[in-house]
């Protein structure tokens, strides 16, 4: 065949599989399976000064009946064509309930966690467990479990909601429903059932676990405990970060099967090793002041920002005070697949740009 043949056949070769909805692997070999990972999303951080006063404003605007049952600003990823997603398997938002208002339960596939930033005499009941909630708490909704929000305060509470919304939808796995009627699940017994049954460090209740459990027992994680294990762990080592897992007491594995829950506390004027790993995070700043470094990018922070870090971004941090942070992040999944990968840097990485 000459050369005006072959190109004659190949166009109709490619219009034939076209019409029989086929693709050659080998003009697109390399954007299917790249050198290394290219996320969509992109570092990004969202102030603090911002998303209260949007979230206070929502409070006063979105009443319950028009969808303030669940009055929540979710964090959208510029480079996710307008998805309101933190990254393509992480959800991050705000979340505010006024004084006195209850938020009627549901259960979701999605799995959830709630850290508290402000407020106090709310609880959150799960399955029947009402657990009170303060700041510095972490509080578990697991996969397919009744919760419902409940405020006995006259002040508003917000809090960080992290949820695994883009996996699961991406899984073709999403289920929603309500609770009968729509209204509230009652509560079972006093309030924080599993944390008077697994919140004391190294004790346990003599039996086996459920086997078929997939996620932790223990639905409510005390700051006062989480601040006494980073203090500990900070005496101990003198690393710029040290880092802290949330994790089923009853086994050690991640408090939830889709989303690792971490706590770090920084020390100042010390700037840590530049990482990067397979999989994404969301970053809230809990206390203090700093700055990340992502691919060159510096984002300075304080307490309320929040940060994500996408996929093989080499990140490093340095707090300018004594700075607590809470993640959230999918390595569960990607480790479960075998898929988790990171790579510390030889050095930390030169800022080219900076956004404060």
């Amino acid at each position: 065949m000459t050369g005006s043949d072959i190109d004659t056949a190949l166009e109709q070769f490619y219009a034939d599989l076209a019409k029989s909805k086929l693709q050659p692997l080998w003009p697109q070999s390399m954007d299917l399976m790249p050198r290394a990972p290219t996320p969509a999303a992109v570092p990004w951080l969202w102030r603090w000064e911002t998303l209260k006063p949007l979230a206070q404003r929502a409070g006063e605007l979105i009443t319950i009946a028009r969808g303030g049952d669940r009055r929540v600003l979710s964090l959208a990823n510029p480079g996710l064509d307008g998805k309101p997603f933190a990254s393509p398997t992480l959800w991050g938002a705000v979340q505010y309930l006024n004084a006195g208002e209850s938020a009627p339960a549901h259960r979701h596939s999605p799995g959830a966690i709630r850290f508290v930033l402000e407020g106090s005499g709310v609880w959150t009941t799960i399955n029947g467990d009402a657990c009170d909630m303060a700041p510095g708490d972490l509080v578990l909704t697991p996969n397919w479990t009744w919760h419902d929000h409940n405020s006995g305060s006259d002040a508003p509470m917000i809090w960080f909601d992290g949820l695994d919304i883009p996996l699961v939808s991406m899984l073709d796995a999403m289920f929603f429903e309500n609770y009968p009627d729509e209204l509230l699940q009652p509560v079972e017994g006093q309030h924080n059932r599993s944390q008077r049954l697994y919140g004391a460090p190294g004790l346990l209740p003599l039996g086996t676990p459920d086997p078929g459990r997939r996620h932790s027992p223990l639905l409510v994680y005390r700051w006062a405990d989480t601040d006494a294990s980073l203090s500990g762990l900070l005496e101990e080592r003198g690393d710029p970060m040290v880092t802290i897992e949330f994790v089923d007491p009853t086994t050690s594995r991640p408090a939830l099967p889709t989303m690792g829950c971490h706590m770090h506390r920084l020390r100042p004027a010390q700037r840590t090793a530049s990482v990067r790993r397979t999989g994404s995070s969301v970053w809230v700043v809990y206390s203090g002041s700093g700055s990340t470094v992502m691919d060159g990018q510096r984002f300075d922070w304080s307490a309320g920002d929040m940060l994500v870090v996408p996929s093989w971004v080499a990140v490093d941090h340095t707090a300018h005070e004594p700075s607590d942070l809470f993640s959230i992040n999918d390595a569960p999944v990607l480790q479960a697949l075998g898929l988790y990968r990171e790579e510390s840097l030889a050095a930390s990485q030169p800022i080219t740009a900076v956004f404060s």
